[in-house]
């Protein structure tokens, strides 16, 4: 019984002593450091002010105030010329920004907004030293732009940490130059990751409540190693200070941006050549898809690398390169960072199944917009017929060229033109009008009425809630999910 007992004791000394340890550990991880003074000293010397001067030329004010002439006087080229030859006055405008450095020879990262239009850019390091600037390049589409100063000597230097494995609830320091005030140190923890705040297509920033002000934007945010996992870029608030809500580019974005405008003075980005738009519930339940996921390929540009690869338009993209398309605007970043002329296999839902493609992923030329080609296809005849399809609300009719006319369509549409809209009707909600081109029904080409109907009354048969339709309106191709009544 004694050793028993003896035992039973030894283990339950054993288990608390464990047990104490354990909380003791959690309780120390979440708590607050006692001081950031150890790492600010570290990074302080590190992070620097940029100072930019915008100078425009305008008539000189003190210039005087010409006569006006009667139309057709003589004096009115004499006028032109002193206009000509007015004395210009320069107008020099200022503005203040962060930065940080990240090679000891004098390369500098901050906003793309706090150097643009400058024409003159300042660096002012710590020990107030002042060293003019020349752009290596910059990239709007993330707010990046990468500086070049030259040095005496070798500068104090930062380095980019893994921007993935922050979680949210860890602590990060922000330093810059906010209102001016240079090297100002804040702390706070990590509120959110891949927030998108609609300011461009590749949206995936931190948000925090470290306090980040005017003047903050292109500064640093660090984790507790040092290294800068952020650049404080936006805040979010009604009186332009800080509530608490500021927002970093990740550092697994910015490190590919920089390494690109360092190498090729611009980015190099990733191009598919595909319209998108998001999988709603209903486009999900007509698809036979599970879950409302991907990205559904709208239209297909000709040419471009999506078409070469086999990808149709009706297709949901779910991965790419491997990596999983969780929602719509997952799909643009990840394509963008993929490698020029790698060959990527893409996974897309199609015909109620899975399917494989691969395709050779293009670089995307920002000065072109890429627009889907379609063939001119001449004037269908046949007699004008109107069909009420009263499962969606809505009327139907050929395209004819008393339609084309009457709705002031493209020569090239086809399908079948929606000539009536019930105001209480599923096509209503959904924005569909008069004058709208449906091109396909449940991913079937449509070219009369009949047919519209044929692929509707399938679709109720077997079951389905919701038909998708392919609609061509004034803003282009988009796929529509509507669901079907009863009638």
């Amino acid at each position: 019984m004694a050793r028993y007992f003896s035992k039973h004791f030894y283990g339950l000394v054993v288990s608390t002593l464990l047990t104490i340890v354990l909380v003791t550990s959690q309780a120390s991880a979440r708590s607050a450091p006692e001081s950031f003074a150890d790492l600010a000293a570290k990074l302080l010397p590190a992070v620097v002010n940029i100072s930019t001067t915008t100078i425009s030329k305008r008539g000189s004010s003190k210039a005087p105030e010409l006569p006006q002439f009667p139309p057709g006087s003589p004096f009115e080229d004499f006028r032109d010329f002193l206009d000509r030859n007015r004395p210009q006055q320069q107008r020099k405008s200022t503005s203040l920004g962060s930065g940080f450095i990240i090679d000891k020879k004098g390369i500098v990262i901050t906003n793309n907004h706090v150097i643009q239009d400058a024409d003159e850019i300042t660096v002012i390091l710590q020990n107030n030293e002042t060293l003019k600037a020349e752009v290596i390049g910059r990239d709007p589409k993330t707010d990046i732009a990468v500086l070049r100063i030259k040095p005496k000597n070798d500068l104090p230097s930062v380095k980019l940490g893994d921007s993935d494995k922050i979680r949210v609830g860890d602590w990060v320091v922000a330093i810059g130059n906010p209102f001016g005030l240079g090297g100002s140190v804040t702390a706070g923890i990590v509120s959110a990751r891949g927030r998108n705040i609609n300011s461009g297509p590749y949206d995936d920033f931190i948000q925090t409540d470290a306090s980040i002000n005017r003047g903050n934007s292109g500064g640093p945010l660090f984790n507790m190693d040092g290294e800068v996992i952020g650049i404080n870029t936006a805040i979010f608030s009604p009186s332009g200070g800080s509530i608490g809500i500021g927002f970093s580019i990740p550092s697994r974005i910015a490190n590919n941006i920089i390494n690109q405008l360092v190498k090729y003075g611009k980015t190099r980005r990733g191009w598919l050549g595909v319209r998108i738009q998001k999988v709603t519930e209903e486009i999900a339940e007509s698809l036979g898809l599970k879950k409302a996921e991907g990205a559904l390929v709208a239209s297909v540009t000709e040419n471009s690398p999506a078409a070469k690869g086999n990808i149709k338009a009706g297709d949901v993209i779910l991965k790419f390169n491997n990596q999983p398309v969780k929602e719509m605007r997952n799909l643009p970043k990840i394509v963008a960072e993929t490698d020029i002329d790698k060959k990527v296999d893409v996974e897309v839902w199609r015909d109620g199944k899975k399917e494989t493609t691969q395709v050779s992923v293009g670089e995307l030329d920002e000065e072109q917009v890429a627009n889907v080609s379609r063939k001119n296809l001449g004037e269908e005849g046949g007699k004008e017929e109107e069909l009420k399809i009263a499962s969606l609300g809505i009327s139907v009719g050929r395209v004819t060229a008393g339609i084309r006319k009457r709705y002031n369509l493209k020569k090239q549409a086809k399908g079948v033109v929606v000539v009536g809209v019930e105001k209480e009707g599923a096509a209503a909600e959904k924005g569909i009008k008069a004058g709208d081109v449906i091109v396909e029904v449940s991913q079937n080409e449509v070219k009369s009425p009949k047919e519209v109907k044929k692929w509707i009354d399938e679709a109720k048969s077997s079951g389905r809630k919701s038909v998708l339709l392919l609609i061509e309106g004034q803003a282009g191709l988009r796929f529509v999910a509507l669901r079907l009544n009863k009638k």
